[in-house]
Formats: C-alpha cells, structure tokens, sequence
C-alpha cells in the first residue's frame, strides 16, 4: 500500500478543483437547510425535550444519501474505465486495491466534509434559540455519530456500483437501488406479514435488529452498540472486496 497516499492526495485535489464537488455541496447543503426548517418550525409549538431538533433531522438522513452518494461516487472507477486510463493506471507499479481504497477514502472524507457542515444549522439554532435548546447533546452527538458509521457502508456501495459499470449514469442508478434496498428493504421486510411462528418472529426481530432506523434511535439516545459498528464496517470491507474483485475481473476480461 504505499502508493495509497499518492491517489489519496489526487483525488482529494481533483475534488478540490472540481466544480461539480462545489455543485454538489451547495444542493446538498440547500436540501439540508430545507429537511432543518422542519425542526424550526416544529421548535414554536413543541417543547425541544419532546422532540429533539436533532431526531427530526437525522431521520431524514436517506434523503440526501440516497442522492448525494451516488453522485459522489459514480465516476470514481467508472469514469477511469470509460476513458480506458484504468489500464494505464495499473501499468504502474499500484494495485488495485490500492486504487478502490484511494477513491474509496476520498469519496468519504469528502461525504464527511459535506455533513459536518451542517453542523452550522445547528450552531445558528443555538445562538437563536436561547433557554429553548434542549441540555441534552446526545441527539446530536449520536446522529452524527451514526451518520459517520453508516457512511462507510453507504459510500463502499457507491464505489462497488461504479466498479461494476464503466457507464457514470448506470453506475449512478445501480447506486441509488443498492442504497434503497438497504435503507428501506430491512424496514419493510421486517414489517411484514410472516406467519405466526417461532422461526418467522426470530427473522423479524432479527430484520429488525439489521434496520438502520432502529440503529438511528439507538445513537440518537446515546447508546452506542458496538455490533452496529461492527455491521457498518464489516459491510463497508465486503463491498470494497467486491469492488476490487469486480474491477480486476473486468480489466482480466477487457
């Protein structure tokens, strides 16, 4: 691995003068001020102990992932393979693990970058609200704490979508339906109607176990549960295994 910090560095500079990075950061913070106003609104007419500003917005976090990540991540392999300087890329002495992880880690910090600055909504909300803010910073602590955890699943899905297509707008879709799934597809199948048996009501409690909202509760009330770290991570190194398997396939192939 030690030409990691080499691609390290020249995505995060490629990011840097990239003025789709720009775009995107401006979408995704507008989008974010938007999903915030409904805490605002919400703060006249009940009581912040009620209902934490912070829970109302990190329920809303698939929002933004489900459109941000694949945007983030699309181009980083596909992009490469597409212009055919893949190949060229890997003539040199660097592998391809090495590369998935270099885009990989640019794609996340990057991904970080973009939901710490949120935190400025609720730094305004603070010096506006007065006596109203709720003493309690485990909602806020816990969502982001959930939203860094979770992001490493979220962005190795992206980067294995992109592995798997050389087409941006294929691998951007493949993202987004991967990401869905993952969200949404544990929280409706563990709601659904099984029958009443032993063997179904285990798989609902475990589907239940799996789903990511009930992970966002948990942060949210300060507890934090090493299995969902672990859940996160283990997802996050299967998907960039993949990722470089996929890509050394197709480079065998092409």
């Amino acid at each position: 691995m030690r030409h990691f910090h080499v691609i390290l560095s020249h995505e995060i500079r490629m990011l840097a003068v990239g003025a789709g990075t720009y775009v995107a950061a401006v979408l995704f913070l507008a989008l974010m001020g938007f999903v915030f106003s409904g805490p605002l609104l919400e703060s006249y007419t009940k009581s912040p102990q009620e209902v934490p500003p912070a829970v109302m917005f990190f329920n809303a976090f698939w929002l933004p992932v489900l459109f941000m990540v694949p945007l983030l991540t699309m181009r980083c392999l596909s992009e490469e393979r597409r212009r055919g300087t893949m190949e060229t890329l890997l003539t040199a002495p660097v592998g391809t693990a090495e590369v998935v992880l270099g885009k990989y880690c640019a794609a996340y910090l990057l991904y970080l970058l973009l939901w710490t600055a949120t935190g400025a909504f609720f730094l305004v909300l603070k010096l506006f609200a007065g006596g109203a803010w709720p003493s309690d910073p485990a909602p806020l602590l816990g969502g982001y704490l959930f939203i860094a955890a979770s992001g490493l699943f979220f962005v190795a899905l992206g980067i294995l979508a992109s592995a798997l297509s050389r087409n941006q707008a294929v691998a951007g879709v493949l993202a987004f339906v991967l990401l869905f799934a993952l969200i949404f597809g544990l929280r409706f199948a563990a709601s659904a109607d099984l029958p009443n048996t032993g063997a179904a009501r285990l798989l609902r409690e475990s589907l239940g176990q799996a789903s990511l909202f009930r992970h966002l509760e948990d942060f949210s009330a300060g507890i934090v549960d090493t299995r969902h770290l672990l859940y996160y991570a283990s997802g996050a190194v299967f998907s960039l295994v993949l990722a470089v398997l996929s890509l050394e396939a197709k480079l065998l192939h092409s």
